[in-house]
């Protein structure tokens, strides 16, 4: 299955990444001011978190003809509310140098998303500036979720928990994370299903930040969504294959609930 290869192969990068830069020096630069991402995506009505990546195993290779920072702040200008940075490098082309990069070209929050596995990649974020991290409840049991969300949060970082299914869903809500993020892509068959969302909607507690990911393209996908409760969506291909990202993101942001 490719999330088990994934998994497999982000092992294999910490490991050679614990040998360039170890890990005392990403500690010993741990303490800058963060960004709120929670804040960012409570502040508007309709909050899209932008994402940049250069490929992807389902939607191959993506709108390159803009730079990391020029992308930024055509997301920024646009009305994004943040940034998500897919920093793996062999399947999306990613690099946590990267977050820094786009951290300095707008003042919007920015998440590192990727397959964290170690509590290396979560100094990393920290280390490369970003603000929040993504972890995919499918690849952490309970107690590698715990550890990495309290370290996260003690780095000052927020943390989005991403679930697909009721059980992860469950997992979530007893972890206590505050945001959560619902994938409507499965991470084994990389097909999307927006039902994904509307079903777990239904069973998310009130208190909670509750992000859609992962095959939205439309206002009426937003508005649906919105009517479902969802408070943010992060969205990545359907801005990148656009060819004009920054009409595509004012196209989203027009939605309105229900619609």
């Amino acid at each position: 299955m490719i999330l088990d290869r994934i998994v497999a192969d982000t092992r294999l990068y910490v490991e050679a990444a614990k040998k360039r830069r170890p890990i005392g020096e990403l500690m010993s630069s741990n303490g800058q001011a963060r960004r709120s991402l929670i804040g960012a995506l409570q502040s508007r009505p309709v909050a899209v978190i932008a994402e940049i990546k250069r490929r992807s195993p389902s939607g191959g290779e993506m709108n390159t003809a803009y730079g990391l920072e020029e992308l930024a702040g055509i997301y920024e200008r646009g009305g994004a509310v943040a940034i998500s940075v897919l920093t793996d490098e062999k399947y999306f082309g990613g690099s946590p140098e990267d977050l820094r990069l786009v951290k300095g070209a707008s003042a919007l929050p920015v998440l590192r998303k990727d397959f964290i596995v170690d509590a290396y990649q979560v100094f990393e974020a920290g280390y490369f500036e970003a603000d929040a991290i993504l972890l995919i409840a499918a690849i952490l049991d309970d107690d590698e979720l715990a550890a990495l969300m309290d370290l996260a949060h003690q780095l000052g970082l927020e943390v989005l928990l991403e679930v697909h299914t009721e059980g992860e869903l469950e997992r979530a809500i007893e972890s206590g994370a505050r945001l959560i993020g619902i994938n409507n892509r499965n991470l084994d068959t990389l097909k999307t299903d927006l039902a994904t969302s509307f079903d777990l909607l239904e069973t998310v507690p009130g208190d909670r930040v509750v992000i859609s990911e992962s095959g939205i393209s439309t206002g009426s996908d937003i508005g649906k969504l919105l009517e479902a409760g969802a408070n943010g969506f992060l969205i990545g291909e359907a801005l990148l294959k656009s060819g004009d990202p920054a009409a595509k993101l004012t196209e989203l942001l027009s939605a309105r609930a229900g619609r």
